[in-house]
C-alpha cells in the first residue's frame, strides 16, 4: 500500500465534491427536460426561446467543470480517485453539450418536418438523465447504494441499446423516403447528434461504474 492510500484511511475526506456532483446532474437533468419540450414543439419561436434556455444551462455545467476541477488543485484527500472526479465532471460536461449542438442545429437548419423519432429519442435522452442522477446522488454513500448505483448504470445501458436501433431505423427511413437532399442531411447530422448524447451518457455510467471498482 503506498503513502497516499495509507494516509485516507486516517485522513478526512473533501465532501466538498458532493454538492458539485449533484449540481451538475440536476443541470443535465434540466438540460433533458428542455430538449424534450424543443422537439415537441413545431413553433420556431419556441425552438429560439429554449434553445437559449439550454445554452444558459451549458454555461453552467461548463462553470461547475471549473468548480470541480479547482476543488481538485485544492483538496488533498478526495472522495474516490482524482482521475475519476475529473472524468465524471468531463463527461457529464459531453452530454449537455451534445444537448445544445442538438437544440442549436434546430434553430440552424430549421428542417421543415421535425422527425417523430426526435422525440422519441429525446425522452430517452431523459430517462438516461434520470439514472444518472440517481446514481450522482447515491454517490454520497457507495457502500450502502452499490446496488441501487448498479442497477441504475445497468438501465443507462439498457436506454442506449435502445436508442441505438431506433438511431438505425430512422436512418433507413430518412435516406429510403426523404427525396430533399438538403433536408436529408440535416435529418442525418440531427440524429446523429441525438444518437451520440445517448452514447456520451453511458459514458458518464461507464466512469461510474469503474469508482464502484475501486471503492470495492
Amino acid at each position: 500500500m503506498n503513502i497516499d492510500k495509507f494516509l485516507k484511511f486516517f485522513v478526512p475526506k473533501d465532501h466538498s465534491f458532493y454538492p458539485l456532483f449533484e449540481e451538475d446532474a440536476r443541470n443535465l437533468l434540466k438540460s433533458t427536460e428542455l430538449l424534450k419540450e424543443q422537439l415537441s414543439s413545431t413553433d420556431t419561436e419556441v425552438h429560439e426561446r429554449l434553445h437559449k434556455e439550454i445554452k444558459q444551462l451549458e454555461h453552467i455545467g461548463d462553470q461547475i467543470t471549473d468548480k470541480s476541477f479547482q476543488a481538485l488543485n485544492k483538496s488533498f484527500i478526495t472522495p474516490f480517485d482524482r482521475e475519476d472526479i475529473h472524468e465524471l465532471t468531463a463527461k457529464i460536461d459531453d452530454v449537455v453539450d451534445s444537448i445544445d449542438g442538438v437544440s442549436r442545429r434546430i434553430c440552424l437548419y430549421k428542417p421543415k418536418k421535425l422527425m417523430t423519432v426526435y422525440k422519441e429519442m429525446a425522452e430517452m435522452i431523459h430517462e438516461a438523465a434520470l439514472e444518472i442522477n440517481t446514481c450522482v446522488h447515491c454517490l454520497n454513500d457507495v457502500g450502502a447504494n452499490k446496488k441501487e448505483i448498479m442497477a441504475a448504470c445497468d438501465k443507462v445501458k439498457d436506454i442506449e441499446h435502445k436508442t441505438d436501433e431506433y438511431y438505425y431505423f430512422a436512418v433507413g427511413e430518412l435516406f429510403e423516403k426523404e427525396k430533399d437532399a438538403a433536408e436529408l442531411l440535416k435529418n442525418n447530422k440531427i440524429l446523429e447528434i441525438l444518437e451520440r448524447t445517448v452514447d456520451e451518457e453511458e459514458d458518464v455510467t461507464d466512469v461510474i461504474r469503474a469508482i464502484l471498482i475501486k471503492m470495492a
